[in-house]
C-alpha cells in the first residue's frame, strides 16, 4: 500500500457507534490506516502513547489489522496487538493495560463479507462526533507522525482468570453456541474452569459462518442451541454474537430469554445486595421490566438505544447493570461497566445461584406479555428522523402519552408502542405491547396509522 497524505472515506462507512462497511466494496486496507493513522493523531493530541488493538475472526480481519497497526504507528503511538477474540477481551485490555484507547476489528452480526472497527478512547465510549472526528481528520490529512513501536501480546488466559474471578455460582448443565465466532476459545477456556456440565457447539472460529449467522437475537438462529438442549435435558443455554459483547439464552423447556427478560434476572440478583440502585434499558425494553425493577426496589431508568449511549449514561449516574433488547448486557457491579457476553453468561449461573431457583423458573414467573420483534422496514435516509418528528407532532396535538427518550413511545390502555429512526442504518424501528393479541393488533394499527399520514408504509422487513 502506497503511503497516504490524506483519505476520503465511503459516505456510509462512518457510523454513530462504530465504522463498518462491506469489504472490498466500502471499506479497504488505506481506510483501515487513515482510521488508525486518525485515532492514533486524537490520542497523541490528548497525551496518549498506545493504542490495544484486537481483531475478530473474519476472513478479512488480518489484513485491516496490519493496515490499522501501520497507520496507528505512523502517527508515533506504539500498538499492543492482543490478537484473535472477542470484542469485550479489547475491552478488557483497554482497562488493565497501560493504554490510553483501543480498537477492535469485527464485524460483529453482519454477513461474512462486512467488517469494521469499535473504540474505546481513555475508558470512555467513543461514538458520534468522535467518529465524526476521524473523517475530518483523514480528509484534510490532519495527521500526527512519528514511529510508534508494535508489540503482541496473549491476554486470553489473563482475561478468562477475569471472567471467573470471585465467582460464586453452583454447578448447572449448559448449552454454549459460539456460533463460529470470535469468542469460541475463551469459551471452551471459561467452561473448563466452571463447575457443572457443559456442552459447546461451534467453538472453532470461522469467518465463512458455516453453521448458522452468528445474531442469537434472531430466533432462528437459536435452533442448534435449543435442539442441544432438549436432547440433553439442559437447564438452560446461551449464545453469543460474531464478537462476543451480546448475549442470547434459552432456557430448559426452549424458550427464548430476551435480553430485557435477561435483565429482569440480573437485576432481581443485584438489587438483592444494592437495594435502590439504578438499572437502565433501553426504549425497545418491555414495561415488565420497569415494573419489575421499581419492584425490587430498583429505580428503573429507559434510555436511548446503542451501546456507546448507554455506556455514558451508566457513567454519568452510577449505574451498576444496564442492558438492551439486543443482548448488550453492562456490569459495572465488580466489573468494569462495558458489555461482555461471556461475563454475562457467568452472572446469569450466579444469579440463579443466588435467586435459589432455575433458569427455567426465573422464566416461567415472568409476567406474560404479547409484543412483536423489532420491527425494521426501510425509510429514506433523509427521511427517517423527518417521519418521527412529524409523528411526535401529532401526537403531541392530540395529547397522547409519550415518552421521547429516542423516537416516540407511546403508552396507551392497550400498552405501548415505539416508533425510532435507527442510528446507524436507513431504517426505521418499531415495536408494540400488550397485554393480549386484540389489544397488540390495536397497537400496530395506530403505528400504521401514523406512518401513512407521513406517507410510509410498513413494507418488507430491513435485515441489520
Amino acid at each position: 500500500m502506497t503511503p497516504l497524505t490524506r483519505h476520503d472515506f465511503h459516505p456510509t462507512l462512518l457510523r454513530e457507534y462504530d465504522i463498518r462497511g462491506v469489504v472490498g466494496d466500502t471499506l479497504s486496507d488505506k481506510d483501515a490506516y487513515a482510521i488508525g493513522r486518525s485515532f492514533a493523531t486524537m490520542v497523541a493530541r490528548a497525551g496518549g502513547h498506545r493504542v490495544a488493538v484486537g481483531y475478530d475472526g473474519r476472513l478479512s480481519s488480518p489484513m485491516l489489522t496490519q493496515a490499522l497497526v501501520a497507520g496507528i504507528n505512523a502517527a508515533g503511538i506504539d500498538t499492543l496487538n492482543v490478537g484473535l477474540g472477542p470484542t469485550p477481551m479489547l475491552y478488557y485490555a483497554a482497562s488493565t493495560e497501560a493504554v490510553d484507547g483501543g480498537i477492535q476489528i469485527t464485524g460483529s452480526h453482519n454477513p461474512p463479507d462486512y467488517n469494521g472497527f469499535k473504540f474505546v478512547m481513555q475508558g470512555r465510549p467513543f461514538y458520534g462526533a468522535d467518529i465524526q472526528r476521524v473523517g475530518e481528520l483523514a480528509a484534510v490529512g490532519d495527521w500526527a507522525c512519528g514511529e510508534g513501536a508494535a508489540e503482541s501480546i496473549d491476554i486470553v488466559d489473563a482475561y478468562v482468570d477475569r471472567l471467573v474471578e470471585g465467582f460464586a455460582g453452583g454447578a448447572f448443565r449448559i448449552g454454549w453456541d459460539a456460533g463460529n465466532g470470535a469468542a469460541g476459545t475463551v469459551i471452551e477456556k471459561l467452561t473448563a474452569r466452571l463447575p457443572g456440565e457443559h456442552h459447546l457447539l461451534f467453538t472453532d472460529i470461522d469467518g465463512h459462518f458455516p453453521n448458522h449467522h452468528p445474531d442469537p437475537t434472531e430466533e432462528k438462529n437459536l435452533a442448534d442451541l435449543r435442539k442441544l438442549v432438549a436432547e440433553k435435558s439442559l437447564d438452560f443455554g446461551v449464545a453469543f454474537d460474531g464478537d462476543g459483547d451480546r448475549i442470547g439464552a434459552i432456557d430448559g423447556q426452549g424458550r427464548v430469554i430476551w435480553g430485557d427478560q435477561l435483565l429482569q434476572i440480573y437485576a432481581a440478583a443485584l438489587l438483592a445486595d444494592t437495594p435502590g440502585a439504578t438499572v437502565i434499558a433501553d426504549v425497545k425494553a418491555s414495561q415488565a421490566l420497569f415494573d419489575r425493577v421499581a419492584q425490587l426496589g430498583g429505580k428503573p431508568l429507559m434510555w436511548k438505544t446503542g451501546h456507546s449511549l448507554i455506556k455514558a449514561k451508566m457513567k454519568e449516574v452510577g449505574s451498576p447493570l444496564a442492558g438492551e433488547m439486543s443482548g448488550h448486557v453492562f456490569f459495572a457491579d465488580r466489573y468494569y461497566g462495558y458489555d461482555d457476553a461471556p461475563y454475562a453468561a457467568v452472572r446469569l449461573i450466579e444469579a440463579a445461584t443466588k435467586l435459589g431457583q432455575s433458569v427455567t423458573e426465573l422464566r416461567g414467573a415472568m409476567a406474560p406479555m404479547v409484543n412483536t420483534p423489532e420491527l425494521r422496514f426501510q425509510v429514506d435516509e433523509a427521511r427517517k428522523f423527518a417521519v418521527v418528528d412529524e409523528v411526535l407532532e401529532r401526537l403531541a396535538a392530540a395529547g397522547a402519552d409519550v415518552d421521547r427518550t429516542d423516537g416516540a413511545r407511546v403508552l396507551t390502555a392497550d400498552g405501548w408502542w415505539l416508533l425510532r429512526a435507527s442510528n446507524t442504518q436507513d431504517v426505521l424501528v418499531a415495536r408494540a405491547e400488550a397485554q393480549d393479541e386484540a389489544a397488540l393488533a390495536r397497537l400496530m394499527a395506530a403505528i400504521d396509522e401514523q406512518l401513512a399520514l407521513s406517507g410510509v408504509a410498513r413494507g418488507p422487513q430491513a435485515g441489520h
